[in-house]
């Protein structure tokens, strides 16, 4: 028998509200867990347990966040500081990703010590900043990284414009190894010394890094921006000469490779070719005076890179002759004299297939002395070289 209307009624509700209880629970987010002060604090104090400050069980933060960079920077104020410090010094608790792991630990004993009060340049700053640095490195101007941090601090030891050194701040010197600071903090006097803007700055960064990578010795004494301005043009017209080169190497290779085919040996790479199948020479003459070690050498010139120093050194048109070279109709010599420490060009030779020196010209396109004849009499007997007048 069917309840009564009543009944009905009553059962009809209590199956609404369980289907809207379960709606609730299927729709209703998991209660989120409370921010987990534990584990920054453990992850915080790990490599420093020794410049503890507080107790660590008794930090009760009123923080809501559940971020856990917030935290460990929550964290590391709590246990290690008496002072505040600038942002950059902080920035390690919150961010260390692309950082070494000897990186990352010097930056955050940098915090520690800075922090608590001691002296960071005890701590081992001394090993790249002066204390006047070291001073400017804690109160930087402006906002900046660790890294911009350092560099601005070195400009200001040697300017007091802080517009100047913001800008070395922000320039690609900031991205210097630090075992190469030495010579990047001259650099970073001479743009003190002679004032840029960050883009003339970045491109010549690019300069100097190459050419300090070419020759250890190089320095900005007695340079301006002018002088480097026109070095730098050259090296970029040197770069754009050997990429020229390249493109006609591997034209030519392409080309050797149709007619002979796939079983043939490639051609050594980075612009190089295989040249003549003539030694290199060298020569020393007696000398009564031992303390003088004179030699000269005749060294084939194998690559690009080789052919547009030549141009560049000499003052002639020796690396129009690539093609020549690349097609093995010809090869290209540099006669140099070594004293020492130091080297002269003296005569670059182009020499053709039947070993015959068919060109000898010194800088400027002169014609060689007396004394150079002599040497490339000898340097031609000993390699079978035929010399014309």
């Amino acid at each position: 028998m069917a309840g009564s209307l009543i009944q009905r009624r009553q059962e009809a509700e209590r199956a609404r509200v369980e289907a809207y209880q379960h709606s609730l629970r299927r729709v209703s987010q998991r209660t989120r867990p409370p921010p987990d002060f534990q584990n920054a604090i453990d992850e915080v104090k790990r490599d420093f347990e020794s410049h503890v400050l507080r107790d660590a069980w008794a930090w009760k933060p009123q923080l809501k966040t559940r971020d856990a960079a917030r935290l460990r920077l929550a964290a590391a104020r709590y246990l290690f500081a008496r002072y505040p410090v600038a942002e950059h010094l902080e920035q390690i608790w919150i961010d260390c990703e692309g950082l070494g792991a000897d990186e990352s630990r010097l930056r955050k004993h940098w915090y520690v010590v800075a922090a608590g009060g001691g002296s960071l340049y005890k701590a081992g700053a001394s090993r790249w900043l002066s204390r006047k640095e070291v001073h400017a490195f804690l109160n930087p101007l402006g906002s900046v990284d660790f890294e911009q941090a350092i560099w601005q601090a070195i400009a200001r030891s040697y300017t007091d414009d802080p517009g100047v050194a913001l800008r070395i701040a922000h320039s690609r010197i900031v991205w210097t190894l630090r075992t190469q600071l030495d010579f990047w903090r001259e650099v970073v006097r001479f743009f003190c010394t002679h004032p840029a803007t960050v883009e003339q700055m970045d491109d010549l960064c690019d300069y100097l890094a190459a050419r300090r990578r070419r020759d250890r010795q190089f320095t900005l004494k007695g340079r301006t921006l002018a002088s480097l301005g026109r070095q730098m043009r050259e090296w970029h017209r040197d770069l754009a000469a050997v990429a020229r080169i390249e493109r006609l190497r591997r034209r030519a290779e392409a080309a050797n490779h149709r007619v002979r085919g796939p079983t043939r040996i490639p051609e050594p790479s980075s612009a190089s070719w295989r040249g003549a199948a003539i030694a290199d020479w060298s020569w020393s003459p007696s000398s009564k005076l031992q303390s003088r070690r004179e030699e000269y050498v005749v060294a084939q010139l194998r690559t690009a890179a080789d052919l547009v120093a030549e141009t560049r050194a000499m003052h002639h048109c020796v690396a129009s002759y690539a093609a020549k070279c690349i097609a093995g109709v010809a090869s290209i010599w540099s006669l140099r004299r070594r004293e020492g420490s130091n080297t002269q060009r003296l005569l670059t030779i182009e020499v053709d297939r039947q070993s015959r020196a068919v060109q000898v010209r010194g800088f400027a396109n002169r014609a060689p002395h007396a004394e150079e004849r002599k040497v490339l009499d000898r340097w031609a007997k000993a390699r079978g070289i035929t010399l014309h007048d």
